[in-house]
């Protein structure tokens, strides 16, 4: 390999290797080094990654991080059973509130998302459904050129999904997704973070 196989990957002040996009900033950075690529199974932890990964779309990941706390204030901790909950009065105030990303269709997919989070309990559960979808083999990324935006798996889960009722759910969305949660490892492979989340050998 050469130079050019890793220019994608800067080191830090502390000596480790990370991609030019969670270099850039602390809050990117310590992202990156602590809960990017981790495995997720819990209900409520997938639903707020789902939420998020959602108003992401169109926009900048360290945008959503900054609003992170308030998204969790507005929608209840991210608790399907509260969120399912909501009606249109809450719609009216989250379209007021400036701690979050103000748009309506995401703001209504993270409510009914909700409720088939809940309908989904009956057949095994969201865990369930995102996790049956994790590839057989894994991705070995030199640079980001070689990290792909969607995959045959997100383009399985992303019609999973909306079969059972998730709205804003594209397989690209669904790709981001599956890399947050540790289902695809795609650290670049000099990255020091590459093999942390145990899910792959």
């Amino acid at each position: 390999m050469t130079d050019a196989d890793f220019a994608d990957l800067i080191i830090g002040s502390d000596g480790l290797a990370r991609p030019a996009w969670a270099a850039t900033t602390d809050l990117l950075r310590d992202y990156y080094d602590t809960e990017w690529g981790m495995p997720v199974r819990t209900e409520q932890g997938l639903f707020e990654r789902l939420c998020l990964e959602s108003f992401q779309a169109g926009l900048s990941w360290e945008l959503v991080l900054r609003k992170r706390e308030g998204f969790r204030r507005a929608f209840a901790g991210f608790d399907p059973e509260k969120v399912a909950e909501f009606d249109e009065g809450d719609v009216e105030k989250l379209m007021a509130n400036p701690e979050i990303i103000r748009n309506q269709r995401k703001i209504r997919a993270v409510l009914n998302n909700a409720r088939a989070t809940l309908t989904l309990r009956g057949r095994g559960g969201l865990s369930e459904l995102i996790w049956s979808h994790q590839p057989a083999e894994n991705l070995y990324p030199r640079t980001s050129a070689e990290v792909p935006s969607q995959s045959p798996e997100s383009l399985a889960l992303s019609k999973a999904l909306k079969e059972a009722g998730f709205t804003f759910v594209g397989p690209t969305m669904i790709f981001a997704l599956m890399e947050a949660v540790g289902m695809v490892d795609t650290h670049l492979l000099e990255s020091h973070r590459r093999g942390s989340s145990g899910v792959w050998a």
